[in-house]
């Protein structure tokens, strides 16, 4: 009686599951048949999931389903689809998924994980803040050109001799965010300076590892378990009390009549809606804000300045061809400055060519449909996340002849840089990284920089082939460089 009973049970919860699980496939895109529970999550290869994704493109067309347990997640595959949506589309498809991880790391406060007004008035300000301290303006390339000659004599004191580039590359990319937002930088020398780029490359890690799935999957079963899930929470905390460490330092000193950098900016804003119970400006909100800019402002652009030298190490032709126009055109002496890309556009197709194919971020960062959204024949239910797959457009063959081939010529005609509308590595429409001014801003500074003073060669018995280290992001392995001075 009691095995018919506990039968019968089971039968109306597989019953209950399934009819639940066909609702949610309403008119959503077509996509590989999810297992029970788990759902796609074991198809998604976990040290190259974007390789995943571009199969099940091939397979399934420009828009598909995937499911992280019984939650269906949209992929937007292809340029023309990205574009479709993040532009054509622009309000339907701003919204951002506050997936578990981000919601405990960030408690749906300040500029990225957030939604409906507190993102937009955290975006506003902040773009309008950082444009007033010098972002897409002459004055910005003063601190980088600053902050690179420090980088070079970090370079030169090697003397030739094998380093890896890597941790150094870091701390000066960081230190321009640092003295936009804290209005000063950091010795890169200092240890815990150097434990929180530590602790930044471990959370970027992680968010392409089935861990970060799973998580997402299971929170409320996950979340009391052991597991490499709870180093990044741990790593989140100790970076946000460092910040809350600078802003008190700056509740302290500032003067409100002449702020000297972003977090002044935004303690001024907090005194001037004291009184608006609705605020968005609080001290939370600026804790988890400057969170955002320091680790936006630093791995993507340090990782894309590594993967350029990476690739002169195995192109020493293009290399040299970098050199030689380099020298043409500014010789030995002037400092590089952003207005010299349009006299050296070799240097600038190489560049583009490193960030193409690259694509350091290629899933972007996971979008939600805050109301359903009809797109492309299909209805993306409310609540449902969506990847913006911004890979599929980097290496989309409708845009690029032979994707797979690192190729700066592709970006030439007649001698003249020329743009392609698929290069999207800071995504596109509202939703886009708010720092890509600056991004581009510093690395072509440091790399002409570097190509100026230094000839890069590999340490002899290391100069294989590019290997990646595996999760969401890619990133070259760590290596090792000598930098002998040409000058």
């Amino acid at each position: 009686m009691l095995s018919t009973l506990l039968l019968g049970v089971l039968v109306i919860l597989v019953l209950y599951i399934l009819s639940t699980w066909k609702k949610k496939k309403q008119n959503l895109p077509p996509g590989p048949t999810p297992w029970p529970v788990i759902g796609n999550i074991p198809q998604i290869d976990r040290l190259a999931p974007y390789d995943s994704l571009t199969k099940l493109g091939e397979k399934y067309g420009n828009v598909f389903t995937i499911y992280f347990g019984w939650n269906p997640v949209v992929v937007l595959y292809g340029y023309s689809t990205l574009r479709d949506a993040l532009l054509g589309q622009a309000d339907d498809f701003s919204g951002r998924a506050i997936v578990p991880v981000f919601e405990r790391i960030a408690n749906r406060k300040g500029l990225v994980f957030s939604n409906g007004p507190h993102w937009q008035q955290q975006r506003r300000f902040s773009l309008a803040t950082l444009r007033n301290f010098g972002m897409g303006k002459r004055s910005i390339e003063d601190r980088v050109t600053e902050e690179a000659k420090f980088l070079l004599d970090f370079f030169q004191g090697k003397q030739g001799k094998p380093f890896n580039p890597a941790p150094e590359i870091t701390a000066a990319v960081s230190n321009v965010i640092c003295s936009i937002v804290f209005g000063d930088r950091f010795d890169t020398e200092d240890k815990t300076f150097q434990t929180l780029h530590k602790m930044i490359s471990e959370n970027i890690a992680f968010l392409g590892q089935r861990g970060f799935q799973m998580y997402n999957t299971y929170p409320n079963i996950l979340k009391w378990l052991p597991g490499e899930h709870n180093k990044i929470f741990e790593n989140a905390s100790k970076l946000q009390a460092f910040l809350g460490g600078l802003i008190e330092n700056h509740t302290l000193t500032r003067d409100p009549n002449c702020p000297r950098d972003f977090v002044d900016s935004f303690l001024n804003k907090i005194d001037e809606e004291a009184g608006n119970p609705d605020s968005h400006f609080t001290m939370e909100s600026l804790t988890y804000t400057t969170f955002n800019l320091f680790i936006a402002g630093t791995e993507t652009t340090a990782s894309t300045i590594r993967w350029a030298l990476r690739f002169m190490l195995r192109y020493p032709e293009i290399q040299k061809k970098i050199q030689d126009e380099i020298d043409n055109v500014l010789g030995s002496e002037k400092r590089p400055s952003l207005e010299d890309r349009v006299r050296l556009p070799y240097t600038d197709a190489v560049i583009h060519e490193v960030q193409r194919f690259a694509s350091i971020v290629p899933n972007g960062l996971p979008h939600e449909a805050l109301e359903n959204i009809n797109f492309q024949g299909y209805t993306i239910p409310k609540g449902t996340q969506i990847i913006t797959f911004l890979h599929s457009a980097l290496n989309d063959k409708n845009f690029w002849d032979k994707p797979e081939a690192f190729n700066p010529e592709r970006f030439l005609q007649n001698g003249k840089f020329v743009k392609n509308e698929a290069l999207i590595p800071f995504g596109a429409g509202k939703r886009s990284c708010i720092g890509e001014a600056l991004a581009k801003t510093e690395i072509f500074i440091f790399f002409v920089s570097i190509l100026q003073k230094f000839t890069l060669k590999p340490v002899p018995g290391e100069d294989g082939p590019i290997e990646l280290i595996g999760g969401g992001t890619r990133s070259p392995k760590p290596f090792n460089l000598c930098a002998e001075w040409r000058v």
